[in-house]
């Protein structure tokens, strides 16, 4: 059950880094949605590798095929299988690891669970898999959407370089607008050049995601141990590579006062209620309030590196693992889409379990 995610909105993902293809079915759309082929596609360039040099130069089009769930442009209702082809996979670049331990890799952890373990470039535990979030977190994008619901991801940290501008004052319109996907034009350059550097050294850094969702109605998240925050938490350090994750004030809220940290409330003339603060993220006791919900993703260095690094093989002898093959120096810029995904299916499955509770009574 390790590959499912969702209660009513679910997702089963599958498919190795080199294996055929890699795929999702989903349960649980509603019917008669417009699906928009395009934009899935548009989703999945964002996530392909050899977008720029800063990225793993390994060629895939990433062409999604949608096999079942979808009749004249429309949702049916009943279960929707997309699927990606692997194309440009390089298995022989993974042979001198076939019986070594990478640094920081799953590959002993894989190797202890189920005694034995697909070695070409991580097989399951690869970011590969993330494809079919991509193309699930489409769909989820596409039902939202007609809600109001608008999420944009973008790259606010690279190393110790950090965007300090509040998102209010941002303009994220422009985080497309270049490889970093840092809606910063001029940090952007200066992240670029930085994480080329480190490509250039053979090594990697890591860096910060920041969301920010506009639009999301009040009373989504489920109390006590379904928070919004904490299945977002999930989703987001589910993905490859997350080492934390952050609401609202975060960590840095410890440092106020309650009387500096309470978000008031006040009545708008339309008879709405807002926060004058958002320090709460637009969650309060894990339910969303109608503000904004914004958080932050971190994520380490990639491990694979082009240097030598020393540890074991399956016997445990001492050995020199040397990088190869075509990897991220910084996972972050592609991981942006990502973020926005699992984002989306989070809050589509709360919303369609929100629609089971305020049913009405017979």
């Amino acid at each position: 059950m390790s590959s499912i995610y969702g209660k009513l909105f679910q997702i089963s993902t599958f498919g190795e880094s080199h294996g055929p293809a890699v795929g999702v079915i989903v349960q649980g759309c509603p019917s008669g949605i417009t699906f928009d082929l395009d934009f899935v596609q548009s989703e999945l360039d964002r996530r392909k590798p050899g977008q720029s040099r800063i990225t793993t130069q390994r060629k895939e089009a990433d062409s999604i095929e949608v096999l079942s769930g979808v009749f004249e442009g429309k949702t049916t209702g009943t279960p929707i299988a997309m699927l990606v082809w692997n194309g440009d996979q390089r298995s022989k670049d993974y042979t001198h690891i076939a019986d070594q331990f990478r640094p920081s890799h799953a590959d002993y952890t894989y190797f202890a669970k189920y005694g034995l373990r697909d070695y070409r470039g991580g097989g399951r535990s690869s970011a590969r898999e993330t494809v079919a979030r991509v193309a699930a977190g489409a769909l989820a994008k596409m039902v939202l959407s007609q809600l109001g619901v608008k999420i944009t991801a973008y790259v606010s940290q690279v190393g110790t370089m950090k965007l300090e501008t509040p998102v209010e004052q941002l303009d994220l319109s422009v985080t497309e607008s270049n490889a970093v996907r840092c809606p910063d034009p001029i940090l952007a350059e200066k992240m670029f050049t930085y994480i080329d550097d480190i490509r250039k050294q053979g090594d990697s850094v890591g860096g910060v995601i920041s969301a920010y969702i506009t639009g999301c109605p009040v009373g989504l998240g489920e109390p006590v141990f379904d928070k919004l925050h904490a299945e977002l938490g999930k989703a987001m350090l589910s993905i490859n590579a997350v080492k934390g994750f952050e609401y609202g004030s975060g960590f840095s809220g410890v440092e106020l006062r309650g009387s500096q940290h309470n978000d008031i409330i006040e009545k708008q003339a339309d008879g709405s209620l807002r926060t004058l603060t958002n320090h709460s993220g637009g969650i309060q006791g894990g339910i969303s309030n109608g503000e904004p919900i914004y958080f932050r993703v971190a994520f380490k260095p990639v491990a694979t590196i082009m240097q030598d690094q020393d540890s074991v093989n399956e016997t445990g002898d001492k050995i020199t693992v040397s990088g190869k093959g075509r990897h991220d120096p910084c996972v972050v810029p592609r991981a942006v889409p990502i973020v926005e995904a699992m984002a989306a299916i989070v809050l589509l499955d709360f919303y369609l379990r929100n629609q089971v509770i305020q049913m009405p009574q017979k």
